[in-house]
């Protein structure tokens, strides 16, 4: 009995770090407000730059409501097979140009890991927090 404890223990303990590492899409929600002026996360409306509704498993630059604004950087990197995996997005979010070398987002990027997980978290959610 006494060990099933120290198990459930370490159980517990790693399901909170994994939980963690996906990210809080609660707090993705706050951290999207930095992107909110150019991009929806919530709806399928275009602003600025694409919706990001559905964007997690989308190949880059294939938004087909902003296909005339993608810049032809965004639009080659889709074409050579970059989708947004999680992994894609991490790196794209803390460094957009060289992700992408050439696209039009101004922003610099996110400069939080912790920021960048639960960005991603935010943007998996369905529905958004």
């Amino acid at each position: 009995m006494l060990r099933a404890i120290p198990c459930a223990a370490v159980f517990l303990l790693a399901g909170c770090l994994a939980a963690q590492a996906d990210g809080d899409a609660a707090l993705g929600k706050k951290v999207f407000n930095r992107c909110i002026a150019c991009h929806e996360a919530a709806t399928d409306r275009d602003k600025v730059g694409p919706h990001l509704m559905g964007v997690v498993g989308r190949k880059a630059g294939s938004a087909e409501s902003f296909a005339d604004h993608y810049s032809q950087a965004m639009k080659d990197a889709g074409a050579a097979g970059l989708v947004w995996n999680e992994a894609n997005l991490a790196e794209y979010l803390k460094a957009p140009r060289q992700k992408v070398p050439g696209n039009r987002m101004a922003f610099t990027g996110l400069t939080s890991d912790d920021d960048i997980a639960n960005v991603i978290a935010y943007l998996k959610a369905d529905p958004k927090p």
